[in-house]
């Protein structure tokens, strides 16, 4: 047996991999199952055919990296096919908004599917069992079915936004998405109701059974292929073919003594990285946990990140992202020095618009040698797409780009999009101390910079860590959790800043953490995702 954690927004997946650990499998294995069946139990947030960032620290063999698996925009795709297509860009800088929203829902909004390739290259590099073993209990979940929770029905019935059509079309627009996702009436299934995908069922048993050569190269991606061409879309065979991951060392930064190692561009480690570099310059302590002197110099610390997100950060194979600039302890001194003065930073959007969908899901793992994996993945805005007979729903990753070209985020054939994904380690001395990662769209970077303090800086467990109220400011309002005390909006609000309440208790990203004290594991899943965390021992 191997002694070791797991945090996940999902029972299902949480259960899946300690049964994993508890068979004697590693870490490795209990990621690569855990994440599969996540894919069949929330398959919304997740999928086969999505994309993410995943870092490993092995220390006994000596492994330290990440492999990043960001969707790429298809080679047909063209740099200003879009640009007179915007109506506006989101508030919150997650994607643009685009008159007859061919960047949204549909084939036009797919992106290379790299998940399984991921999966399937760590398990090969430093896992134990085989594909075939592991994805034995996704298989099970789509063919026997898995009941619907809280947090995928509200996901389902959220309201649109800034102009968005409605979550709900991820699951009823389509001929056959609604065979999954509907009752015979042609209402979108409800919480405690039966969620079955003997497709998606088949199609696991094939790629256990054949590989992952089948899906990108063999029967499947045949059906795929034939299925974009008939209906417009711009994934092609030779796309498929070139979705290996890529293998990068962490992305390093300081805070307080502590190292923190984290993903690089086009990732949102940089952002971490830049934030906590800022931060550092101030006695976030003696200010309090979400003060109102806090919630000012975080917020503007958040701000400026943004700015420099949307102005310099991209793909790295597309655009020359200033990482050392953006990472120096004296271009962070500098702002620091301008918050204390009373600036305050101005982010521009396009526009206006809301918040939008957070359609991604996290893993956090923890043994008590010291091994660590923290994986995002994600379908970014889901499709609502499934190909006749095979199940899975593809990412809509081309949402997020920026249809104007000559900038980081501009369409361009085998791109990436920045994504604020950022599984982050903190180490101290040398030891892993802090393990996490979250869902939330632009609002990861936030969230996992909060529950960094909340451990660094104020000394919560992981489960206090991320259960905290907290807030977010990616554009030029503040943004509050509802558990955030009202007097302390009315002070904001006396001191000019704009500020928005938000109805939720737990938001602004779903943090899931662990922390390691002297070879002690304690884990905390983020309330607002029906998630857990659990140990093998």
């Amino acid at each position: 047996m191997t002694d070791g954690m797991i945090s996940a927004p999902q029972p299902e997946a949480v259960e899946a991999g300690i049964e994993v650990l508890k068979a004697g499998g590693n870490l490795i294995d209990a990621t690569v199952c855990a994440a599969l069946v996540q894919t069949a139990v929330d398959p919304q947030m997740c999928g086969i055919a999505g994309f993410g960032n995943v870092q490993i620290f092995l220390p006994e063999r000596g492994v330290h990296t990440t492999f990043d698996f960001h969707g790429r925009a298809p080679m047909a795709v063209k740099s200003d096919m879009w640009e007179s297509l915007i109506e506006r860009e989101a508030e919150d800088g997650w994607g643009f908004i685009l008159s007859g929203r061919e960047n949204e829902f549909g084939y036009g909004s797919i992106s290379t599917p790299r998940t399984l390739a991921t999966l399937d290259t760590i398990l090969n590099l430093y896992g134990t069992q085989s594909l075939k073993e592991l994805i034995q209990p996704a298989i099970e979940y789509c063919r026997n079915g898995v009941l619907i929770r809280p947090h995928m029905s509200s996901f389902w019935n959220k309201p649109a936004t800034a102009g968005r059509d409605p979550n709900i079309g991820m699951v009823n627009k389509f001929k056959e998405t609604r065979k999954i996702y509907c009752d015979e009436s042609g209402s979108v299934k409800k919480v405690g109701d039966l969620l079955l995908n003997p497709d998606m069922a088949q199609v696991y048993q094939d790629i256990g059974n054949y590989g992952i050569n089948h899906f990108y190269s063999g029967e499947i991606s045949q059906q795929i292929t034939s299925d974009m061409q008939k209906n417009g879309g711009l994934l092609a065979l030779a796309d498929l073919q070139e979705c290996m991951p890529e293998e990068n060392p962490p992305l390093w930064g300081t805070f307080c003594g502590y190292k923190i190692a984290t993903n690089n561009p086009p990732g949102g480690g940089i952002m971490l990285v830049e934030m906590l570099n800022i931060l550092e310059e101030f006695d976030l302590k003696n200010m309090g946990h979400n003060s109102v002197e806090y919630i000012k110099v975080v917020s503007e610390v958040m701000k400026i990140a943004t700015i420099d997100k949307d102005t310099k950060v991209g793909d790295p194979k597309f655009t020359t992202v200033p990482t050392d600039e953006l990472t120096s302890k004296g271009y962070a001194k500098t702002h620091a020095e301008k918050i204390k003065r009373g600036d305050r930073a101005v982010v521009n959007r396009v526009n206006q618009g809301n918040p939008e969908s957070k359609c991604t899901t996290q893993l956090v793992l923890a043994d008590v040698g010291g091994n660590c994996v923290t994986m995002t993945h994600t379908l970014g805005q889901p499709s609502g797409v499934v190909t006749e007979g095979l199940g899975f729903m593809y990412n809509g990753a081309m949402t997020v780009f920026d249809p104007r070209p000559d900038r980081p985020g501009s369409l361009a054939p085998g791109k990436a999009r920045f994504t604020a994904l950022s599984p982050t380690i903190i180490f101290k001395d040398d030891v892993p101390y802090l393990i996490l990662g979250a869902p939330g769209a632009t609002y990861i970077t936030m969230g996992n910079l909060q529950v960094i303090l909340n451990v660094i800086v104020f000394g919560m467990n992981a489960q206090e860590a991320v259960s905290a109220p907290r807030f977010a400011a990616t554009s030029n309002f503040i943004e509050l959790s509802n558990r955030i005390f009202r007097s302390t909006e009315f002070s904001l609000k006396s001191d000019n800043y704009e500020v928005v309440r938000r109805p939720e208790s737990h938001t602004f990203a779903w943090v899931h953490a662990i922390r390691i004290v002297n070879g002690e594991l304690d884990g905390g899943a983020d309330p607002a995702t029906d998630g857990m965390s659990a140990s093998s021992y």
